[in-house]
């Protein structure tokens, strides 16, 4: 038996970032360019991070990710963060990133999980929640 969840997949974690994809992000076809949703990706992840880190954080690793459908200009792309894992400087985050388009329902596009560092003031590491 299917539960109504199953046929209504909903975003993990947090509303982190909401932005709207725009016609200067584009490729020659007119789709969002693939490096434009990752930077926007790293962006809610390096914010959750540093919450989380309360402080200065750097990208060290992004696990596989595939695009699962193009982003259109115009579309809300939304990038919800889940906080995984805290080693002693490091912080895994899974972001994963929706769209909205006019009369279209909500549709996931991709999602990976990222690695970030806490680092201090001269950019070595440091232990996650101390001071920076």
């Amino acid at each position: 038996m299917t539960n109504d969840l199953d046929l209504d997949p909903q975003p993990q974690g947090e509303l982190t970032l909401q932005v709207v994809a725009l016609p200067s992000h584009t490729n020659r076809d007119g789709d969002i360019y693939g490096g434009w949703l990752v930077s926007q990706m790293d962006i809610a992840g390096a914010q959750c991070a540093r919450l989380r880190a309360r402080g200065r954080v750097a990208t060290v690793a992004i696990e596989t990710m595939a695009f699962i459908k193009p982003v259109p200009v115009g579309s809300t792309v939304y990038c919800y963060t889940e906080l995984l894992d805290v080693g002693h400087s490091s912080m895994r985050i899974r972001v994963e990133v929706w769209i909205s388009e006019d009369d279209a329902p909500r549709a996931k596009v991709t999602d990976s999980i990222f690695t970030f560092v806490a680092i201090d003031d001269n950019g070595r590491t440091r232990a996650v929640g101390t001071a920076s």
